[in-house]
């Protein structure tokens, strides 16, 4: 087990450097009851660092399942409206949110996939109107993650129980970058100025697309929308609150020009979505939509993502990480996309953060529409990085800019 002084360390790094809590604010956490031990540390180190309210809404993955092996589509669909209620009274009092994720993954494995649609689409509908806070970094907000055995067991198939656990352990702390001997918070203030150094860089070219090609197959053309803004590291919430939205982070992201995707992407890691894995998969662009795809493994679970609503099979987001990024060099495979993200240059289907544009976060939905800023109710990354990854950039006024070369930065 990992020792209390690191738990207290990783606690304290996701409450002040993560989700960075101020004077007097509502914190809202999401936890399942496995990782409770944790979560009562958070809570903690939140008052310590001033929160005036510490929210918990609790969840079981068990129940969870079990739910949707005995219930309903329609009962399972129904969102109580004290849910919303909730929501809206936190939003109102300006809250920061801390989500704590410990998901097994293939859980669902063998739920039907159209009612794990159903599901999640009347989820997504029904929390729209409260999506735009974190989406446009209204409010404070960050993901972390807590190993368990059952998702340690599927990481690492071959090892005992123990072993499996303390092996994901050792990768998870890598990967937030908090060890016995160093102070995490002040490690993750150089590693973001690291990354907003690339996102110097990346914005002086204002690239007009990025051209990605490797051995696998990949040949893809991504237009990026005018006066996009790269973001990388920790954001600034409206209220002046600096926060890391994911830890662990390596990315570079920006915004696609919603109708400028063209060409054929190999996905070199699995997905885990709606409960399900996506394994060894392509998707066909063609002036910005899907227009074909396959997967090995789970492909109507794929075609569900792309189905979810009438923009998900455009693009919100294109984001650039080393192929040495540390996340990478390890070797582990997470099954968990917060992970693995960070370990391979990545695209999300769906909507597009408002900050990657210049004004954006300023700009009306149709405003930002009309730009060619993707609106979907999902946000959903997947991984094609390689180490034979090649990526020219063309600028406005035609000069061809060799981005990545063999996986890593060439700029």
């Amino acid at each position: 087990m990992v020792s209390n002084e690191i738990l207290r360390k990783y606690a304290k790094l996701a409450v002040c450097t993560g989700v960075n809590v101020q004077k007097g604010q509502l914190l809202v956490i999401t936890s399942a009851v496995d990782i409770a031990y944790f979560t009562r540390m958070c809570v903690e180190e939140a008052y310590k660092a001033g929160a005036g309210e510490v929210l918990v809404n609790w969840s079981d993955e068990a129940v969870t399942k079990l739910a949707y092996q005995n219930e309903s589509t329609e009962t399972l669909a129904d969102i109580a409206p004290w849910k919303l209620e909730q929501k809206k009274n936190c939003i109102d009092k300006k809250c920061c949110f801390l989500y704590i994720e410990s998901n097994t993954p293939g859980l669902l494995a063998n739920i039907d996939g159209k009612k794990l649609q159903t599901v999640r689409i009347a989820m997504e509908t029904a929390f729209e109107k409260f999506e735009y806070y974190t989406m446009a970094n209204i409010g404070q907000w960050s993901i972390v993650a807590i190993p368990t055995i059952p998702w340690a067991k599927k990481a690492f198939p071959d090892l005992d129980d123990e072993k499996a656990l303390e092996k994901l352990w050792n990768a998870v702390l890598m990967s937030v970058r908090v060890s016995e001997s160093n102070d995490p918070i002040e490690e993750w203030k150089q590693h973001n100025e690291n990354l907003e150094h690339y996102c110097t860089l990346l914005n002086d070219y204002k690239f007009k697309s990025l051209h990605f090609k490797n051995s696998m197959g990949t040949d893809l053309k991504v237009e990026l929308i005018r006066d996009h803004v790269w973001a990388a590291g920790s954001e600034i919430a409206k209220n002046g609150a600096r926060f890391n939205p994911n830890m662990p982070t390596e990315e570079a992201f920006t915004m696609p020009y919603k109708y400028g995707v063209d060409g054929r992407v190999y996905a070199t890691k699995p997905l885990s979505y709606q409960g399900k894995l996506i394994e060894n998969f392509y998707l066909d662009f063609k002036d910005g939509k899907v227009v074909g795809y396959f997967a090995e493994k789970g492909e109507e679970t794929l075609k569900n993502l792309l189905d979810f609503d009438e923009n998900s099979r455009y693009l919100g987001e294109v984001a650039l990480i080393p192929y040495n990024s540390p996340i990478s060099k390890s070797g582990v495979l997470f099954l968990n996309t917060l992970f693995d993200e960070n370990a391979s240059c990545h695209l999300a289907l769906g909507a597009s953060y408002p900050d990657n544009v210049k004004n954006g976060t300023k700009l009306k939905r149709e405003e930002l529409e009309k730009l060619g800023s993707n609106y979907s109710k999902i946000h959903c990354d997947f991984m094609f990085g390689s180490s034979d990854m090649n990526i020219v950039g063309e600028t406005r006024d035609g000069k061809k800019v060799e981005v990545f070369q063999n996986g890593n930065y060439a700029i």
